[in-house]
């Protein structure tokens, strides 16, 4: 059996509105370099089959990095956090949603086991379906420490979490 390269992006800076759901920003244009420079970088696959989320900052991110088409898969999305309200200790609340993940971190947020168990399969799906290509998904930082953990049986890495760009990259080779 041979193996490939499931590469996972994170999204480049959101223009944040913070009246508007995280779901529903765009992309400011200040981190266009930053997503073209990722483009540039030689990180990402020249030929590789590529899905992203639907949440806009996602979506506009994947599109900015490859000329391939992309296919929007709704089971990509983040993490829920249905309300605007702002988080002002934002990583201690995610922190405690990969402590208890069978509880929703704060009001209006789904529980992280809610998350997994929407994208965990679908991933698996997707890897299944392109045997013998590479897989880009474009997405969020929170859904892709869950996949990554999943995927790798180890425990989520949060620092790695709270270190990530926007955008960045990072590849775990599948089977």
């Amino acid at each position: 059996m041979t193996s490939r390269q499931l590469f996972l992006v994170r999204h480049g800076l959101p223009w944040i509105e913070r009246s508007r759901p995280a779901h529903e920003w765009v992309l400011d244009p200040a981190g266009y370099p930053a997503i073209d420079a990722l483009r540039d970088s030689g990180r990402l696959p020249t030929k590789a089959r590529w899905f992203s989320s639907p949440e806009p900052k996602a979506l506009e991110t994947a599109q900015r990095l490859t000329s391939s088409h992309v296919t929007v898969v709704p089971a990509l999305r983040e993490h829920e956090r249905l309300f605007a309200r702002w988080v002002a200790d934002f990583p201690s609340v995610v922190g405690r949603a990969f402590e208890r993940p069978d509880e929703p971190a704060m009001d209006g947020w789904e529980p992280l086991a809610a998350t997994r168990d929407r994208l965990v399969p679908v991933v698996r799906r997707l890897l299944a379906f392109h045997p013998d290509d590479d897989v880009v998904l474009a997405g969020h930082g929170t859904a892709w420490t869950l996949l990554t953990a999943e995927l790798t049986d180890e425990a989520p890495d949060l620092d790695r979490w709270a270190a990530l760009e926007m955008p960045d990259a990072w590849s775990l080779e599948v089977p």
